[in-house]
């Protein structure tokens, strides 16, 4: 690492495919994994290419049961670019001598460079230098550009580039039971001398894909085509000493863009008129560079570089180019098909950080949910209830994709996966309409869709709970909680589990909530609503009254997971650390054994303590006295404990949340947690995860943890509230948000003091609440404060 690259020396297959992960490249329409140009996917190398919300469904049989699956596609491989002496071997670091090999991945021009020297034998050697950008003024455009230096020989190199369309979805090993054939009527043809063009289709989703290849090289390009390979070649002759140079470009289509007729002309068309490769190469920059303006964010050290690569990763899979598409947040980003590329709960995680920066982002992200409600309307009629139930994987159209079925790798066997029934989802969906309007001020759209989304989401919680005499209180029965690993009660016929805290807590908050919104809406903007919803005042008065006696279970003087949790066996921890080293995945170790994790006191990831990330402790402690419980410092130092020690944190979340918890409750642990967040995709915390794809919110988390976390930084009231925590390893860093209008508001901390910058505009001052005052900071003016200790 430096402060802007991050290289790769040496040549490793075992790292091949984490490092093709962490150098993927995107502009948040596509994305392709940083493979050598080279190499195709084998064991070794996975070349995969990603569009933003192109799915496909198929049906496989697996373990006897037809189960259907949808699929983020692997798209046809753009960047097969090869070279060998003229009638010799294709050059690749798996079949040839490398002499060197060093990848740098530039962060700051999202620009991705690689040298390796191919050893000929008798003293002579291939240079090969390349610069490959996937162009982020131009969504639909990509290049490459390949220097190739002969050194102690002169002779005939020959080159052959290619648009691959036999290509499959076999990036996870897990899945590869699965049928991963996407692609169909794969056609290829020439568009001009230097040009050709590949196009086909989804085989059930009918997306149509088009991609055009333009080869620049300084002698005659030939073309050859098989019915799923375009091919370009070149013979170059070259003397020792001499560089040639070799430019391919792409243009990249489907059938779901705007203001397109067919996706193959606007590809021929888009390639055609596009510019060298210097000049896209400027442009690219310039994109980049203001970008980064408007994520800007200066932390020292070695956190800070890494916070960089993690901030670099989310705005290629959610950049400004995301607010023109019908996209919600890939888990993994677009850098693998983990997840298969699935929608799930992480834009929790990810969305507080983009409302403070591309809040144009955020409200895209919040119109996928909303076009998606009328199927989150039926999934809640599926089961019997009112309102809308959001799914807990989503993709195309919204329906439930979770899988049925999961492999667990340690027992071979398939079992059941019941992680649908985490309707905690919905809660997560409220959460994050209301801290983007918050965030932006849209009024609109808070009056309008954000409304309509609570207000369904709200109807859902209500309707899902039941009045129990006995303890005169409402309880949400049969669902799973964040921890994953708690999808029963042992032994029992039916998965699901009663009052888990976390997800009624949550729904007492969206009931809260959503009433405050309904009563704030203009009067005939509430009207309107209320016809199209058919809400009447006896609803309101049942959801007034859920919210305040939904049951929260307690046991040991803590709050309890779900109810019946201390009724749970202890887990001896230590002698399943000491047996298998990492257990971050106990559930599959205890399933392998014939046990099950269901039997004991241990938690996958934060679960009652995701409470304590969402809401500050204020807010935390008036949602329990809503509620009828009281919820003191000593309450919740103790369940922070209680649960911190049973915990295994198989999720890359985990970290995330336990690091704003403890900012709070035990400051000189949050920055090992967040140490531990940091490292989880580039030390592979998780055995082999990140080469499937990188983990989104936990990298947008560790960035929310340095903008919101530490500052205490929160957006209600029209306000700015700050009450930092600062940890010793951080005593100084900087950033900049955008808040309601005002763009690059810049923030510093540093040893007690808080200095804070509006730009110049003719927006209204921004009001500043630190614990003990009322600060109001004017466009064009720079404050410095002292921060209360």
């Amino acid at each position: 690492m430096t402060g802007w690259t991050w290289r790769y020396e040496g040549y490793d297959p075992a790292d091949e495919r984490l490092r093709e992960s962490l150098c993927t490249l995107g502009n948040g329409y596509f994305a392709t994994r940083g493979a050598l140009s080279e190499c195709v996917a084998d064991d070794v190398h996975y070349p995969g290419t990603y569009v933003a919300g192109c799915y496909n469904r198929l049906t496989s049989e697996v373990a006897g049961r037809r189960v259907e699956n949808e699929d983020m596609v692997n798209l046809p491989n753009w960047l097969p670019l090869r070279f060998r002496l003229a009638g010799r071997q294709w050059l690749t670091p798996d079949t040839a001598t490398v002499l060197d090999h060093d990848q740098v991945l530039h962060l700051s021009s999202g620009l991705l460079e690689r040298r390796t020297r191919y050893g000929l034998g008798d003293g002579r050697a291939l240079s090969v230098h390349q610069l490959r950008l996937v162009h982020m003024a131009d969504p639909h455009l990509a290049a490459l550009r390949t220097e190739l230096t002969a050194e102690g020989f002169s002779g005939e190199l020959e080159v052959e580039a290619a648009i691959d369309g036999a290509v499959i979805n076999a990036g996870v090993p897990r899945y590869r039971d699965l049928d991963g054939r996407h692609l169909v009527h794969v056609h290829t043809g020439p568009a001009a001398t230097d040009t050709v063009w590949l196009r086909c289709r989804t085989r059930t989703s009918d997306i149509r894909i088009g991609l055009a290849a333009r080869l620049a090289a300084e002698a005659p390009v030939a073309t050859q085509h098989t019915p799923a390979c375009a091919v370009q070649r070149v013979r170059l002759h070259v003397t020792s000493g001499q560089t040639l140079t070799v430019d391919k470009t792409i243009a990249l289509h489907t059938s779901r863009d705007p203001a397109i007729s067919d996706p193959l002309d606007a590809a021929i068309d888009r390639v055609e008129a596009a510019s060298g490769f210097d000049e896209l190469l400027a442009s690219h920059r310039t994109a980049w560079n203001q970008l980064w303006r408007r994520a800007a964010l200066d932390v020292p050290g070695e956190a800070g570089q890494v916070l960089r690569l993690h901030l670099f990763h989310l705005l290629q899979t959610l950049s400004p180019h995301t607010a023109d598409l019908d996209v919600g947040v890939p888990a993994r980003g677009l850098h693998g098909e983990a997840y298969r590329g699935h929608v799930f709960w992480d834009e929790l995680f990810i969305l507080p950080y983009l409302n403070l920066h591309f809040p144009e982002v955020s409200r895209a992200l919040l119109h996928y949910r909303h076009r998606r409600l009328d199927r989150a309307r039926a999934a809640a009629r599926a089961l019997g209830r009112r309102g809308a139930a959001y799914p807990w994987q989503s993709g195309s159209d919204g329906r439930e994709e979770t899988q049925e079925l999961h492999l667990n790798p340690h027992s071979g066997r398939w079992l059941p996966d019941h992680s649908r029934l985490q309707r905690h989802v919905g809660s997560a969906v409220a959460y994050n309409v209301w801290q983007y309007c918050e965030a932006s001020g849209d009024a609109e759209f808070l009056h309008t869709k954000g409304a309509e989304m609570l207000l369904e989401i709200a109807r859902y919680w209500a309707d899902s709970a039941t009045y129990d005499d006995s303890l005169g209180r409402h309880r949400i029965r049969g669902v799973v909680g964040p921890d994953e690993y708690h999808d029963a009660y042992p032994g029992a016929p039916e998965p699901g589990l009663d009052d888990n805290t976390y997800s009624n807590v949550t729904a007492a908050w969206v009931l809260t909530r959503t009433l405050e919104v309904l009563r704030a809406l203009p009067e005939p903007r509430r009207r309107e609503l209320a016809e199209r919803t058919d809400l009447d005042g006896g609803e309101l008065e049942h959801w007034e009254d859920v919210s305040r006696t939904l049951h929260v279970p307690f046991h040991d003087d803590v709050i309890s997971q779900f109810a019946g949790y201390g009724d749970l066996a202890e887990l001896d921890w230590d002698a399943y650390r000491k047996q298998y080293g990492d257990i971050r995945r106990l559930d599959r170790i205890l399933e392998a054994e014939g046990d099950s994790v269901n039997r004991y006191r241990a938690s996958k990831q934060a679960d009652v303590l995701m409470l304590g990330y969402l809401f500050p402790p204020s807010e935390l402690r008036a949602l329990f006295d809503r509620l009828g419980h009281r919820l003191d410092e000593e309450i919740w130092r103790r369940t922070v404990d209680y649960y911190l020690a049973r915990t295994s944190h198989g999720s890359t979340l985990s970290s995330v949340v336990h690091s704003w918890v403890l900012a709070r409750a035990r400051r000189s642990e949050a920055w090992q947690f967040c140490q531990e967040a940091l490292r989880s995709d580039i030390a592979d915390v998780q055995g082999g995860t990140t080469g499937e794809g990188i983990h989104l919110g936990a990298m947008a988390g560790t960035l929310d943890f340095v903008q919101r976390g530490l500052p205490g930084l929160e957006t209600r009231q029209q306000a700015l509230w700050l009450d930092p925590v600062p940890p010793p390893e951080l005593s100084s860093y900087e950033f900049a948000v955008r808040y309601q209008g005002h763009w690059g508001v810049r923030l510093r901390f540093e040893r007690g003091r808080l200095e804070i910058k509006v730009p110049p505009s003719n927006r209204s001052p921004i009001n500043i609440r630190l614990l003990d005052r009322s600060v109001c900071v004017q466009p064009g003016e720079t404050r410095q404060l002292l921060l209360p200790h």
